[in-house]
């Protein structure tokens, strides 16, 4: 992935910038500013006009997409979203990553996996990042609810996003974003076919939701309850790694 290069012995240039905003989100702050405009400017309701001011705002900070610094670690499955983890939890993979696709892409099978769920509140930044360096093998969109993402039926009952990718060594690792209660739509970046970089923008999220990821065979998630994962840089996991992580909420 092209970039500089930032490690622990101090190579590279690091230093506090405004973060970009993701060209999809830029129309819909255009349109915010402009009908807080009209009423300060045309209708003079400031009463209405700056509180839009302040929603403009929120718009524009709700599609910042900030630069990340990706651990290159080959075994590392780094965090695909912004947000807390708020399940750890054993359940097959979706029926979407189960099977084969009759084209010669395996899926992850029906055997029980390791899967982490991250819930991305509106605050959170809502670009969503490969976990891993590989393929995407698969990427299957479904139609569905707009329950509460935190809620655990979300997985299967609300609109979500499934992604399918394999690594070079043929170990796979899945995601699904999936909407929420203020979530109306989910977009893709990628296609199936491409090759993606770890810590590669995948796609976003509109306005709060989750995304699960479920990690391969022999893998135990490097995360706890409760933390907070950062897109990109956290790592959630190591293949093949399976060990005790613990921590105490302070």
């Amino acid at each position: 992935m092209a970039g500089e290069i930032l490690d622990n012995n101090g190579r590279g240039d690091a230093g506090w910038s405004w973060p970009a905003i993701h060209p999809e989100g830029r129309k819909f702050g255009l349109i915010s500013a402009a009908i807080a405009l009209f009423f300060l400017l045309a209708l003079d309701w400031e009463i209405v006009g700056w509180p839009l001011v302040l929603v403009t705002i929120g718009v524009f900070a709700f599609f910042r997409d900030p630069k990340r610094v990706v651990p290159q670690d080959p075994d590392a499955i780094i965090s695909p979203a912004d947000g807390l983890v708020t399940m750890i939890s054993r359940t097959a993979p979706p029926l979407e990553l189960q099977m084969d696709d009759g084209a010669g892409s395996r899926g992850m099978g029906t055997e029980e996996l390791v899967r982490v769920s991250i819930f991305m509140s509106v605050f959170d930044v809502h670009i969503n990042r490969a976990p891993i360096s590989g393929t995407l093998r698969r990427l299957v969109y479904i139609p569905g609810k707009f329950l509460n993402a935190d809620l655990d039926k979300a997985s299967e009952e609300n609109e979500r996003q499934h992604f399918l990718m394999e690594r070079e060594d043929g170990s796979l690792v899945g995601f699904t974003q999936i909407a929420g209660l203020v979530a109306r739509r989910i977009v893709p970046f990628v296609k199936p076919g491409d090759m993606l970089a770890k810590g590669q923008r995948v796609g976003l999220i509109r306005f709060g939701s989750r995304v699960d990821v479920y990690l391969p065979a022999g893998t135990e998630p490097s995360v706890v309850l409760g933390q907070k994962a950062i897109a990109g840089e956290t790592v959630i996991a190591r293949m093949g790694e399976a060990k005790l992580v613990e921590g105490i909420a302070l």
